[in-house]
């Protein structure tokens, strides 16, 4: 038999670094994470703030933060929890909501820094590129979109919050080229196409479809949509009054104040007093007795 080598002989192992505690956990792409955070060392102090924008089962979470030594921390906060507010009651992980998100963080962000009336955004959905420009002293809130571990193809949701948070009035560096409506082959960008997508008249579609062909198949699949008396008709008008609504009050709902003597819910053992100390012990001893 040749020479075989040893690659993970003890060298290996001595030199070996263990790799950061959410890289091993999939959570973070520390490569992509450097060159999101990293400032210039010209501006000092100055914080880079990120869109940070990120899809569970069930919820869209948009969050404006910037990095510090101890961590991240968090401008502005906005959820599709806070969407049946607005009238948007199901429905709260698809594109159409993915934009309310973005639109109400870009509203809510604005209005905590008294930028709301400056800078207005696209009032009526139109689906153009549009590109905040500066007006008056002060300029627009300026942040780059962090997408994570999401996968970045074109038309995906992640862009949808992307162009509600610049039809809102944040200055965010994009292009059209991964919305939807854009053709790669041709390179041009269908705006009337990607506003069809925002205003969901591709969920109404479906429902239409559906409902035409495969009644059960209906009501098993938009069972929540009917639940809350919502036809297929309705959808275009629903996502329109909400957007008006979060223009009008895009302020997060006020926090419910805890009863009298509340306590929160802990799941840990209660500590034991000396004396039921002594009576556990006193009842082993008895039963250790009663066993020999």
């Amino acid at each position: 038999m040749g020479f075989v080598k040893v690659v993970k002989n003890k060298p290996y192992f001595k030199r070996f670094q263990v790799k950061y505690r959410r890289r091993r956990e999939g959570k973070t792409d520390y490569f992509a994470r450097k060159r999101l955070i990293i400032q210039n060392k010209n501006k000092y102090n100055t914080p880079k703030y990120r869109l940070v924008v990120r899809f569970t089962n069930k919820v869209v979470i948009a969050q404006v933060a910037y990095a510090t030594i101890e961590g991240d921390k968090i401008v502005c906060d906005a959820r599709s929890t806070e969407l049946p507010r607005y009238g948007i009651k199901t429905g709260l992980t698809n594109y159409p909501a993915s934009y309310a998100v973005g639109l109400l963080l870009a509203r809510r962000l604005n209005q905590k820094y008294g930028l709301d009336e400056t800078y207005t955004g696209v009032e009526e959905v139109d689906g153009e590129e549009y590109y905040v420009e500066k007006e008056g002293d002060r300029g627009a809130f300026y942040c780059v979109l962090d997408t994570g571990l999401s996968k970045t193809s074109s038309g995906a949701r992640i862009f949808g919050v992307l162009k509600g948070a610049v039809d809102g009035g944040l200055d965010i560096p994009h292009s059209s080229k991964r919305f939807p409506g854009y053709n790669a082959e041709s390179g041009e960008y269908d705006a009337g196409a990607h506003r069809s997508r925002i205003m969901g008249e591709h969920i109404s579609t479906y429902m239409q479809t559906l409902l035409d062909e495969d009644e059960d198949a209906y009501k098993r699949q938009f069972a929540t949509y009917k639940k809350e008396g919502i036809m297929p008709d309705m959808i275009e008008e629903m996502y329109t009054k909400a957007h008006a609504a979060i223009r009008a009050d895009p302020s997060p709902s006020p926090k419910k104040e805890k009863a009298e003597g509340y306590k929160p819910k802990s799941y840990k053992r209660q500590r034991m007093s000396l004396q039921q100390r002594k009576g556990r012990v006193a009842q082993q001893k008895a039963a250790f007795l009663a066993l020999h």
